[in-house]
Order: structure tokens, then C-alpha cells, then sequence
């Protein structure tokens, strides 16, 4: 590992309907990504819990001071690592609806930061089945970006991917330097667009991506595509999980000299057309 550079982890699992069982299972992963040397794991999406019937998140969901939460806080603090925890089931502003919640935590066990998913899945997946996030979820209305050891982190989750205008903003506006995508991608999406979408977020941003994914089969009714991933800002993968489905981590180190080497070399933040020019062009 060189001197400026932090080593980080990204998690792939298959989590199910039972909380007990994912917790043990991140437990595990946490050990793993410690004896590896890394001092940040990233989860997937729906780390903790994944319905296998309708209204199944909403029953499970906590606020943050929560027990779950809690438990995540103390693995945290115990293995003295950070935690970013992709897509929670926050209770929302009533019964009927939840926040999914990226989660940040330090290894002291605090929460650090917490990004709500602005995008939702309202989709009807050619060939795949139909999803109306926004029928259980509220969207979040603000962009978070916050300092660690690992460089500024830009929070996203999932179906966010798909709107390079919230990673442009990460980077040009709050300053990211690693983009964190916790995710849950279908088998049909994530086998035609997952990859690519993520290293041209690599590539027009000049930033590490991190992107930890649920892969395999959760239930009857879903599966994932999985294929966790680490990007560099040049757009290389450096990490990958050599089997899509499975549970696992992969390990990468952020290098921050390589960051300042790709933006000095191709400076697009100084060639950029500010809003003005963009509405003066339209008109």
C-alpha cells in the first residue's frame, strides 16, 4: 500500500428476510475485511433486510437510534472499522412509508452522515418484473457528501446510478472524491447496463466508486445481479469479486496521488460550461 493511500473493502451478500441472519452474516465480513487491512467496508443495499413478501420493510423499519442500528453502530465500534451501511430501512414520516437510508458510521460507532435515495424504482423491468418504490418509500431531497480517512465520500444509493446529474454535483459542487453506490440491481438491468454506468461515473467524475452489491437469490420472487465492483477515477476496475452471486468481500486501496494525477492531467472541473452558458445556448 502506498503512503498516500488508505485500504478499503466492498461487501457482496445475500441478504434475506431475517435480521438475525444478515447481521451475522456483515458480523462475518467485517472480521474478513479487518484481517485484510482495510479500514472502511461498504455494504449493499438492503444489508440488513430483504422482504420476500409486500410490506415486509415496512414492518421491520426502525429509526436510527434504533436496536438494529444500534447492533450496526456496535460491530463498528468493536472492529474499530467504518461502516457504510447502502440503503436502510428508516421509518419514514408515517406508517406507511420508510426512507432508504445510506448510513455512514465511524469506528467509534457513531453515525457520521445520512444520505436518503433521491431516485426510486418505479420500473417495469423489460422481461423482469415491476417495481413501484415510491409505493412504500419517501424520496430524499438532499445531496451528501461528507470528510473521512478515505477521502471525501459522495453518498448515493442504487437507481441513482441512472442520474449522472447527482454524481456531477457530488464532485464539481461538493467536492467527492470516492462515490459510494450501495445497490440491489436486478438480474436484467445489472446484466446490461451495471458496469458500464458505474466506470463512466468513474470516468466524468475523476473519482474512485465503490460499489457493493446484493447478488443471488433472496427469495422466490427476487434476485440480484451482483458483481460488486471498485473503480478508479481513470475508469479501471481494481476490484472485483470473481463470482457475481456470491458472499464475499474485495479489497482496494484509495490513492489519493492518483486522484490529484488523473484531475491534473485532464482538468475537466476548469473546462466545464457553468448553468449560465447552458441556458444562454438553449434559449
Amino acid at each position: 500500500m502506498a503512503v498516500n493511500s488508505v485500504r478499503i473493502a466492498a461487501a457482496q451478500m445475500t441478504s434475506i428476510n431475517d435480521l438475525a441472519t444478515n447481521y451475522a452474516t456483515c458480523a462475518r465480513l467485517v472480521k474478513e475485511a479487518a484481517s485484510a487491512g482495510a479500514k472502511l467496508l461498504c455494504f449493499p443495499e438492503n444489508f440488513s433486510f430483504v422482504g420476500a413478501k409486500d410490506g415486509e420493510s415496512l414492518k421491520i423499519a426502525e429509526p436510527l437510534d434504533g436496536p438494529i442500528m444500534k447492533g450496526y453502530c456496535a460491530l463498528a465500534r468493536e472492529s474499530n472499522m467504518w461502516l457504510s451501511l447502502g440503503g436502510f430501512q428508516e421509518r419514514g414520516s408515517d406508517d406507511a412509508h420508510l426512507c432508504n437510508s445510506h448510513v455512514l458510521i465511524d469506528d467509534a460507532g457513531n453515525i457520521r452522515s445520512t444520505y436518503k435515495k433521491m431516485h426510486l424504482f418505479d420500473v417495469d423491468v423489460p422481461g423482469g418484473a415491476v417495481y413501484k418504490e415510491s409505493s412504500f418509500t419517501e424520496a430524499g431531497k438532499e445531496i451528501v457528501a461528507v470528510d473521512s480517512p478515505f477521502g471525501r465520500l459522495g453518498l448515493t444509493v442504487c437507481y441513482d446510478l441512472r442520474f449522472p446529474e447527482v454524481y456531477q454535483q457530488l464532485r464539481f459542487h461538493h467536492g467527492a472524491q470516492v462515490l459510494l453506490v450501495p445497490a440491489a440491481f436486478t438480474k436484467v438491468t445489472g446484466e446490461a447496463h451495471w458496469e458500464v454506468l458505474l466506470r463512466a461515473r468513474a470516468i466524468e467524475t475523476q473519482c474512485y466508486v465503490i460499489a457493493a452489491a446484493q447478488g443471488g437469490k433472496h427469495s422466490e420472487k427476487r434476485e440480484s445481479f451482483g458483481d460488486t465492483l471498485i473503480i478508479d477515477p481513470w475508469g479501471t476496475v481494481i476490484g472485483r469479486l470473481p463470482d457475481r452471486a456470491s458472499t464475499g468481500i474485495v479489497v482496494a486501496d484509495i490513492d489519493f496521488s492518483l486522484i490529484e494525477s488523473v484531475r491534473t492531467k485532464m482538468p475537466i472541473s476548469q473546462h466545464r460550461k457553468p448553468i449560465e452558458f447552458w441556458k444562454q445556448a438553449s434559449m
